[in-house]
């Protein structure tokens, strides 16, 4: 069947002589392959890269000529505000490039206007002599008195920093990694650095680099490298003597919170427990949380996924803390997330309110509103005697909007323990 296949109808169709057909059969002859060449037309050509940088350069420059004539109004009205926080660094590039961090951070949270009024009730209730706040140079000064006196300060739990003498050597190459991190943007951080949370005196290495110094693209990658290396314990410590005195500085400088710290504190809850105790409550114990503060770490508690256990006990400790308006505002965010709360910690918030029976002061509407939200939630996790209380409560404490809303509630609640004798009545 195969040889069939060599005789083709174009060569029987041709009239060749038969001893030149035995001669072609005979001898291998070359094919001759038409190859189909696309040609490219002339005018379908490719620029070189040399022209495409020059082109590219071309119009950077273009556009940094229009950008320096025509500045937006938003960035000609904040340029005026901006102060470095690193008075030692004059450097111009660096405050543009804070100032451009904090212009991009609208997109990602909304602008945040308070109103002069309220911030002037909510200073009303803040804490007359606040507490001194304690700064990590602080606590490593009190461990190297205390290891002056004290022998046994090198093995001390691993709760407190050890005091250790260091290295000369050492002290420079971190003092480098400070000069770094003062001017850091983007880009890979000094393994150095990185390597901090692994060391028993990671606290009195901490301190040679000048966290107070750090830019705030710095800051929050150091949040994300402490808090996901760093137990618990050691990173409520990280939250509490570097996080928040840096937040609540920026804040009091600005009115706004930078993007990069913005960013730090969502990775901060990356440890809850740590940021409740570290974080959020010292800065309600404070007595001086202003209202943009509470607002701004109350939106971030708002939007992250925290878990019960934490939040829990979060609002048990801020029922039970001498009140401030912040106390309200980060309430009734709790309070709004809907979790089924132990009857324990709904006891405290009840207890929270009842105790402003015999306030004579005129209490923020921020008050109103957390109890408001709070009767809304977990009306049917009161007692009956729990709801005549606050009904009382109404009658000293009215607001004339929000208090008959309240009241409304209340009378039309199926309380836990009505819910508990019903089914036991229907049953005898």
């Amino acid at each position: 069947m195969g040889k069939i296949k060599k005789i083709k109808a174009s060569q029987t169709a041709r009239k060749v002589p038969l001893d030149q057909q035995i001669e072609d059969d005979r001898i291998a002859k070359q094919r001759n392959r038409n190859k189909v060449r696309i040609r490219k037309d002339e005018d379908d050509k490719f620029v070189d890269s040399e022209l495409s940088r020059k082109i590219l350069s071309a119009a950077r420059i273009q556009q940094h000529e229009l950008e320096s004539q025509f500045p937006t109004l938003e960035q000609s009205l904040y340029r005026k505000k901006i102060v470095a926080l690193d008075t030692t660094n004059s450097d111009e590039e660096s405050v543009s490039d804070e100032n451009e961090d904090s212009l991009d951070a609208e997109t990602f949270y909304d602008q945040i206007e308070v109103n002069q009024e309220d911030e002037e009730a909510i200073e009303k209730f803040m804490s007359k002599n606040p507490g001194p706040r304690r700064t990590l140079a602080d606590i490593i000064l009190e461990k190297i008195t205390e290891k002056q006196t004290e022998l046994d300060t090198r093995f001390s739990d691993a709760g407190t920093i050890q005091v250790q003498d260091v290295d000369p050597r050492v002290k420079q190459m971190y003092e480098g990694v400070r000069d770094v991190l003062r001017k850091y943007r983007s880009g890979k951080l000094p393994k150095a650095f990185k390597i901090i949370p692994s060391l028993k005196n990671w606290e009195q290495i901490l301190y040679i680099t000048d966290p107070p110094s750090w830019s705030a693209a710095a800051m929050y990658q150091a949040t994300r490298i402490f808090a996901s290396n760093l137990k618990e314990k050691m990173a409520q410590r990280f939250y509490n003597l570097v996080l928040l005195p840096r937040i609540r500085d920026d804040l009091a400088e600005y009115k706004r919170l930078n993007f990069h710290l913005y960013q730090a504190l969502h990775k901060a809850l990356f440890k809850p427990g740590g940021f409740m105790k570290g974080f959020l409550l010292p800065l309600l114990e404070s007595g001086t949380c202003t209202l943009r503060e509470a607002i701004i770490v109350g939106s971030i508690i708002a939007k992250s996924s925290i878990p019960i256990l934490h939040s829990s006990a979060a609002i048990l400790k801020i029922a039970e803390m001498d009140y401030t308006g912040a106390n309200s505002i980060i309430l009734r965010i709790f309070f709004d997330k809907k979790y089924a709360l132990p009857y324990r910690v709904v006891d405290a918030v009840v207890f929270h309110f009842l105790r402003f029976e015999r306030d004579n002061r005129t209490l923020p509407v921020l008050w109103h509103q957390a109890f408001l939200t709070f009767i809304q939630r977990y009306k049917a996790d009161i007692s009956s005697d729990q709801r005549d209380a606050l009904l009382q409560l109404l009658k000293k404490q009215h607001h004339a909007t929000i208090t008959p809303e309240i009241r409304r509630e209340l009378l039309n609640a199926k309380c836990r323990d009505v819910e508990i004798l019903e089914p036991a009545l229907q049953n005898d």
